[in-house]
């Protein structure tokens, strides 16, 4: 760098120039003097002259500058010979030079010490001379740089106290004084923009790019902004195409502001970046490290998208996959799409999306504008990456058949206060007709209504619509027609305002987006100037319908406002007529309309302002009114390339002297259709254009024609036909060069095989090497002049001790390839190492998700003994080197191996070493990485055997190319011997076809398809799957015909006897012959012969088999050369039942012809242990009788018989031993009868019972515990109890011998055991087993702990309860409520009293105790009967009796009501006698056959209603019939009411009460009194 390195870039202070003190002019002036002294002494040819010629940043050619005087105002710029500004002198202070030349800060010192340091440095020699004169000028240095702090001291001091005193004088608005200079840049190089301002206060700068302030956070990295000593700076890092920008930088203070413009221009660079554009500032982002500091992302694009097709109106996504390493979380590349270079934005046609790792472009409406090569570019830190796919829109159908296409992009020229002009571009498909022309519609923005702009159809692609409304905006859009109809609407245009351009332009303030203009700051404008002449008019464009005017404005500056007035004259006249007379323009162009075609015109204009109007400018030229675009002519010769299997590249020659072209439109036709489609539907105005979506293996034509506004071109000559496959190219460069073995004078080079070969095979390498000496590397000479085909050659001539480097080249039909990369520096020098060298050419084939086969040729060098086996190694492609492990444990001495168990979709790679007897050699390369993946549409190799029996191996594969041949080896060894093989290849199918199969071709056979990914599979035969082959084969050549089954027998309904077999395929033409007992068998009346050629089914039926029938029959089958027998041997016993069996089946078919039995008689047992005997009967009809027999006996039909649903029932409802028997049913009508019978007797019947009993047991409970007042109980309950149940008993597993104290019992559907007084002894498990003749079933319960003694200690309150309800004093005989007795008579009441002890007797009347008398006679006697009498009652009488008994156990009464009516005469004694219940058996008018003596029983309830029986007047009779006197009688009324419960007793425990029922039926019955009557004592009477 010279010394014109701009200051900003050192870190100096600056000064503004406004200091104006003594001493700082002193200063800035030594400044200037060392800046001259530095720059010369710089440059070679420099000198001390006054003129300094200085070098700029840019190396732009330097300026003169004259010396500063002593006042004059001191500059840092350079200027060029125009005296434009470009750039700045640096003054050099305070800088690191100083430091480092030891130069003092004056002219005079710098000079002495260069002088004095030079002459040191040439003259003296000595250490010591220069050691002293460098001390010397360190000294000065130090010494200056002492006075230069000092000063700049004082010179801050001053400049403050200076401000400070005079601040008003000092404030002036911004100035630049240097202004940022626009540049042109490649990509990824860096720019800085620069300034210098000037202004106090210090303005604030802000920098804008297209007016958008530039905010260095939002993309970190990417601007750098710098402020120092009022020099600002712009640094964009590593530009890219959106850095394309118009950038402004803006200062302002309090006194105003001021802008300065600089446009920046970044161009894709197609070479190399040059090492010497400037290196990027390092920088940092919050996302971490960029590569700057080591970290270097590397882009991958997968998943892309490809040539895609569409059409008009349909949506439309791209995307693909990006891979970025190293993933840093928040990093975010720049994401751009690009349609034929061309930067996409967000819009209502295109919409982008990011998702992470996936860019998508989404077109929502196809056009054929969206035709075209999108790119998808992703930046990164480190670089960017991109990825074309072309894409093709057509036309949508037309609305009316032989319509046209839509036009397409649509635009709007010279846009105007009146008018625009609109263009399209005419649509490649006409519709078969020729486009009479196009129709212009408008659309105002903000509403849908379209308006037709031109009555009658134009031809030419541009058209003025006039008659717009000024300041309103337009949308616009063309529609073709031809004969048939007219198309669809093209796309919209965009919207556009009718204005003039300077309106529009001021209107944009500052939110304009860049034009490409740079604005540059204009002078003040001058006032009251009229403007010179426009410049450089011209006629830009001149049609039928429209002319325009372009032209400069006048060179005049700052003058006010300019417009402009346009006249026109007709050629040959001096008439100029002004075309705008109301208005004039304020843009320098101009469309004229109204012109009469054919005439011709000149124009002029003039300029105008406030001032007047100005001269007008020189006139045009003649104009003639007419269309000068012409169409173009047709395009040349037409050549068609071959690219892909569905592309071809089609060049053609340019239209000659076409002018304003928009284009070329391709057609193609498949030869002999005659029919042509359009390959493109956008205009390409390349002379070359890729067809897409050809028809693979079609020879198609290609045609050209060329389009301009004017209209399309004829077509250009077809071309020659092209076949559609893919173009075959030289083979890319080999790589991985590495060396297999080096003697003295000759090195065995490897190599690995172009990633691709273009299309065509290889042909065969040439190598070339050269010497390296120190370093240097010297000429390539040739190694072989013959190619040669394997990858493996041996260079020999070599030097022994001299290093080599070696490139290798690939060749193929298409020609010889570039050469690879030079390879590493290998050393000449004989190996003497004992182990062998590394294998080489490793290959990899059939790639599946868990498998593949590794293939490796053997080292070229030994070593000290034969190579013996190798060993494989593996790892995943991204583990650390430490991640290699063996396949193989065991040397294999194969060349090739299959490996296992590979992780789905996991990449791999691999390496090879071979062993000999002196070890394991050096590793072989490492393969490329591959993946388990089975690729879609992998073939594997098929075996088949044909119908005469050849075995052959069938390979298919669906990825060939015509190029693409199939090779098939054995054991991975190309196959050359057609002895064993002969190959067969059709189409995309081969097949390997043995000769004569044998032990020889047992090996594996694999098939490889060139030209393709690696498509390839493999086949094993082994000894048995020879051996089943051979066997498959031999059955072909000699055929059988398969059966689905063997010859068989089988009986019929009538005994009918059926022989047959099934063929599993037999046509048309088969034969069968019936053989038995190796005589023909015919169709006849024994035998009847059926063959189903359908189904394939053999029959024969005889009625019925005969002793004579006992042999072998045989089925002999005949179809083509196939043939089979099938035989089937009845003799013996076999023969015999058969033939038993077909007599049954016919027997018993005449059985079936009437009523029988369909199911014979059985039984069932229901769960309610119900016994239904039942046989299911067929073939009945109304006369059909049904009878049960039982031990020979007709069973009358009653309810117990059923007939439901064909089913006969006979229902035993409580079975017992009677029931036992043989039952037996008789079926008869007209048509016969049938006979069922069922034994029940002995073991029939036990066999029954057994049923039934497990049906009880099955029902019965779990055994319970209870207790009663007599001891302990145990129990269960089933659900039906039978007499003969057989139960037993078991205490701990043993029987129970039952005794007075140990008993069981029934009672209803309860199995009891009672426990009397039971003990300690006592304890333990009990068990009662069911009997079922099966086994039994038996139910547990442990009575011991707990559940013992809760039973034990219930069992003694219950017998204490018991005996206290034994003894307790009650009335066992009850009263009458009522006795109803006439006054005079006698009464006499009896009643039995029982307790114990034996209780008190009281009598209550009306509830006050009474005692014995003469009138009331009160007895208790022997201690059970008490006994009431009044000798004559009479109504004092009358009331309530109870009678009160009580002893220590308790106390009950009776009550009786006595009620006293005066009535007939005397007529003795009347007696009651009641029942237990207390209610009157019989009275005074009972009759005779109802007096009975009442039952004994139980009282369960008390009575409910009174009884009241009126005393009759004659005598009665009781049933013990008592002696009657004749003078008086006496009744005596025994009561038996059972007494009522006393409160006590009443509310008793309610479970104690539900204990005591479970032992009622064991308890004794209560002792009930008898009704007796009893004579009247002596004197006791009734009068």
């Amino acid at each position: 760098m010279s010394g014109s390195i701009p200051f900003y870039q050192k870190h100096h202070l600056h000064y503004d120039r406004g200091y104006r003190s003594k001493e700082t002019e002193s200063k800035l002036s030594k400044y200037q003097t060392s800046s001259r002294y530095a720059a010369s002494s710089s440059s070679s040819a420099a000198s001390f002259s006054r003129g300094l010629k200085v070098s700029s940043h840019s190396g732009l050619e330097a300026s003169r500058l004259s010396p500063v005087p002593k006042r004059a105002k001191p500059t840092y710029l350079a200027v060029d010979k125009e005296n434009q500004i470009i750039g700045y002198v640096v003054p050099i202070f305070r800088g690191s030079q100083e430091f480092a030349t030891g130069l003092s800060h004056t002219e005079e010192a710098r000079v002495r010490d260069t002088a004095s340091y030079m002459a040191g440095r040439d003259l003296f020699t000595s250490g010591l001379e220069m050691e002293r004169s460098e001390l010397i000028s360190r000294r000065e240095a130090m010494r200056g740089t002492a006075e230069r702090i000092s000063l700049n001291k004082r010179i801050h001091e001053h400049g403050e106290h200076f401000k400070r005193m005079n601040e008003d004088s000092l404030m002036h608005p911004p100035e630049f004084v240097i202004k940022p200079r626009s540049h042109t840049v490649w990509e990824k190089q860096c720019v800085r923009l620069h300034c210098t301002v000037t202004g106090w206060p210090d303005p604030r700068v802000v920098w804008y790019k297209n007016n958008v302030p530039i905010d260095p956070m939002a993309c970190p990295g990417k601007f750098t902004l710098e402020s120092r000593y009022s020099v600002h700076s712009l640094e964009i890092n590593k530009c890219d195409f959106d850095d394309t920008a118009q950038y402004r930088v803006s200062a302002m203070n309090a006194n105003g502001e001021q802008s300065a413009f600089a446009s920046v221009v970044v161009k894709r660079f197609k070479g190399e970046i040059d090492e010497s554009l400037p290196a990027p500032r390092r920088g940092s982002t919050e996302d971490g490290p960029v590569s700057e500091y080591g970290i270097t992302f590397k882009t991958h694009i997968v998943d892309k998208f490809g040539v895609s097709f569409g059409r008009e109106g349909e949506t439309m996504s791209l995307g693909c996959t990006v891979i970025i390493y190293p993933a840093l979380n928040r990093y975010q590349p720049e994401i751009q799409w690009y349609r034929d270079d061309v930067l996409l934005s967000p819009s209502k046609w295109n919409n982008m999306h990011w998702s992470g790792d996936r860019a998508t472009l989404t077109l929502t409406h196809l056009n054929k504008e969206d035709e075209g090569l999108y790119t998808l570019r992703v930046t990164t830190k480190s670089g960017y990456e991109t990825y074309s796919a072309y894409v093709f829109v057509r036309d949508a159908d037309a609305e009316v058949e032989g319509a046209p296409g839509a036009p397409l992009d649509v635009r709007c020229l010279d846009a105007n206060k009146d008018y625009i002009i609109a263009t399209w571009k005419q649509p490649a498909v006409d519709g078969g007709e020729s486009i009479l022309g196009y129709f212009v519609d408008r659309c105002e923005v903000g509403t849908n209504h379209w308006i037709q702009c031109n009555d009658t159809p134009v031809k030419f692609a541009r058209f003025p619509v006039t008659g717009l409304v000024e300041g309103r905006s337009y949308t616009f859009r063309v529609r073709a027609v031809n004969k048939s109809g007219m198309s669809r609407p093209s796309r919209v245009s965009e919207p556009v305002a009718a204005m003039d351009p300077a309106d529009r332009a001021r209107m944009r303030g500052t939110s304009a987006p860049w034009t490409g203009q740079i604005i540059v700051t204009e002078e003040e404008p001058a006032e009251g100037i009229v403007p010179g002449r426009p410049l450089e008019l011209q006629v830009t464009e001149a049609t039928k319908n429209y002319v325009v005017l372009s032209w400069k404005p006048p060179g005049e500056k700052g003058l006010e406002g300019v417009m402009y007035y346009v006249e026109k004259c007709v050629s040959g006249t001096d008439s100029w007529q002004r075309v705008n007379t109301e208005i004039p323009v304020k843009s320098p162009r101009f469309a004229l309309f109204d012109l009469a075609e054919g005439k011709s015109y000149s124009f002029r204009v003039r300029c105008c302002n406030s001032a007047g109007v100005g001269e007008p400018s020189d006139p045009t030229d003649a104009t003639t009114v007419g269309d000068k675009l012409d169409i173009p002519s047709a395009p040349g010769k037409v050549v068609p390339t071959r690219n892909t299997d569905t592309s071809v590249v089609v060049s053609w020659e340019a239209s000659q002297d076409a002018k304003e072209l928009v284009g070329y439109y391709i057609e193609s036709s498949v030869v002999g259709s005659n029919e042509w489609q359009p390959c493109n539907n956008k205009p390409v105005k390349a002379t070359r254009f890729i067809c897409h979506g050809l028809m693979t293996g079609e020879k198609y034509v290609f045609r050209v024609r060329a389009v301009n506004a004017a209209g399309l071109s004829q077509f250009s000559p077809e071309s020659e036909p092209v076949e559609v496959k893919a173009a075959i190219a030289s083979p890319t460069p080999p790589f991985g060069i590495s060396v297999l073995e080096c003697v003295r004078d000759s090195m065995v080079l490897a190599w690995k095989q172009p990633t691709c070969i273009g299309g065509a095979d290889v042909t065969g390498y040439f190598v070339d090497y050269r010497e390296v000496i120190d370093g240097v590397t010297g000429k390539w000479h040739e190694a072989n002049i013959k190619a040669v085909s394997e990858r493996a050659y041996r260079v020999s001539d070599l030097k022994e001790n001299r290093k080599y480097q070696f490139q290798v080249r690939a060749a193929n039909m298409a020609g010889v390839g570039i050469p690879s990369l030079p390879s590493d520096t290998f050393l000449c020098e004989e190996w003497t190492i004992a182990v062998p060298g590394p294998p080489h050419d490793l290959q990899i084939r059939e790639v599946r998700n868990d498998s593949l086969v590794l293939l490796w040729k053997p080292p070229v060098y030994q070593g000290r003994d034969p190579v013996n086996g190798f060993y494989i190694d593996i790892k995943e492609a991204e583990a650390p080197h430490e991640a290699w492990r063996g396949v193989n444990t065991q040397a294999t001495e194969k060349k090739y191996i299959k490996i296992k168990n590979l992780k789905e979709s996991e990449t791999y790679v691999f390496r090879v070493r071979a062993q000999n007897k002196a070890g394991v050699g050096n590793v072989s390369d490492v393969t490329e990485p591959v993946s388990a993946v089975t690729k879609p549409g992998t073939k594997e190799i098929v075996v088949d055997v044909d119908d005469d029996g050849i075995i052959s191996l069938n390979f298919e594969c669906c990825d060939m190319i015509p190029d693409s041949k199939f090779v098939w080896s054995k054991n991975y060894e190309e196959m050359t011997d057609p002895s064993r093989m002969t190959m067969e290849t059709k189409g995309n199918k081969s097949k390997a076809v043995f000769n004569a199969p044998g032990e020889d071709d047992i090996g594996i056979y694999s098939c490889l398809v060139t030209h393709t990914d690696g498509a390839s599979s493999s086949y094993t035969l082994s000894e048995e799957e020879l051996k089943r082959l051979l066997e498959i084969s031999h059955d072909h050549k000699f055929p059988i015909i398969p059966l689905k089954s063997e010859l068989a027998v089988e009986l019929l309904e009538k005994g009918r006897v059926r022989f047959w077999l099934q063929a599993e395929k037999i046509s048309a033409n088969g034969k069968v012959d019936y053989v038995f007992n190796d005589n023909a068998l015919s169709q006849g009346e024994k035998y009847k012969m059926n063959f189903d050629k359908n189904t394939g089914v053999i029959e024969m039926t005889m009625d019925s088999l005969t002793p004579a029938d006992e042999g072998t029959f045989t089925f002999q089958l005949q179809d083509g050369k196939a043939t089979n027998q099938s035989s089937l041997v009845l003799i013996g016993d076999v023969f015999k039942e058969l033939q038993k069996e077909s007599e049954f089946q016919r027997k018993e078919w005449f059985r079936k012809q009437g009523p029988h039995f369909i199911e014979y008689l059985g039984y069932e047992v229901t769960p309610e242990c119900c016994v239904v005997l039942k046989c299911k009967v067929g073939n009945m009809k109304k006369d059909t009788s049904a009878l049960w027999y039982k031990d020979g006996r007709e069973i009358k039909a009653d309810e117990n018989l059923g007939f439901t649903e064909g089913v006969l029932k006979l229902e035993i409802a409580q079975i017992s031993k009677k029931d036992s028997g043989v039952y037996e049913v008789v079926l008869k009508d007209d048509r016969g009868k049938d006979t069922s019978t069922l034994n029940l007797t002995d073991q029939g019947f036990k066999d029954l019972m057994n049923e039934v009993f497990s049906f009880i047991a099955n029902s019965s409970t779990p055994l319970k515990i209870t207790s009663t007042d007599q001891g302990i109980r145990l129990y269960t309950f089933v659900s039906y109890y039978n007499d003969l149940l057989q139960v037993t008993w078991h205490y701990k597993d043993s029987a129970i011998a039952f005794s007075d104290r140990i008993k069981s019992g029934v009672v209803g559907e309860q199995l009891w055991l009672q426990i009397t007084e039971p003990t300690e002894k006592d304890t333990g498990k009990y068990a009662i087993e069911f009997n079922d003749g099966k086994g039994g079933l038996r139910r547990t319960v442990e009575l011991s702990g707990q559940a013992f003694d809760d039973a034990f200690a219930e069992f003694q309150r219950l017998k204490a309860a018991a005996i206290a309800e034994r003894g307790r004093a009650r009335v066992a005989g009850g009263l009458p409520d009522v006795v109803t007795i006439q006054e005079g008579k006698a009464l006499n009441l009896t009643c039995n009293i029982s307790g114990d002890p034996v209780p008190e007797v009281t009598w209550l009347k009306n509830d006050r105790e009474i005692t014995s008398d003469d009138h009331i006679i009160l007895k208790f006697a022997s201690g059970k009967f008490a006994s009431f009498t009044i000798t004559a009652v009479n109504p004092s009488d009358s009331g309530k009796y109870s009678i009160l008994v009580k002893n220590k156990y308790g106390t009950e009464s009776g009550d009786f009501t006595l009620e006293i009516i005066e009535g007939t005469p005397d007529l003795g004694v009347t007696s009651y006698m009641t029942d237990a219940e207390g209610n009157v058996v019989f009275g005074p008018n009972t009759p005779k056959e109802k007096m009975k003596t009442p039952g004994t029983g139980t009282k369960t309830q008390k009575r409910k209603e009174s009884v009241t029986k009126i005393l009759p007047m004659e005598n009665i009779e009781a049933s013990a019939e008592p002696e009657v006197q004749k003078d008086e009688e006496e009744v005596a009324v025994v009561a038996s009411e059972e007494p009522k419960a006393t409160d006590s007793e009443q509310t008793g425990d309610a479970e104690e009460v539900a204990d005591q029922r479970l032992a009622a039926d064991q308890s004794d019955a209560p002792e009930q009194p008898e009704a007796t009557v009893e004579e009247p004592e002596p004197g006791v009477e009734t009068a």
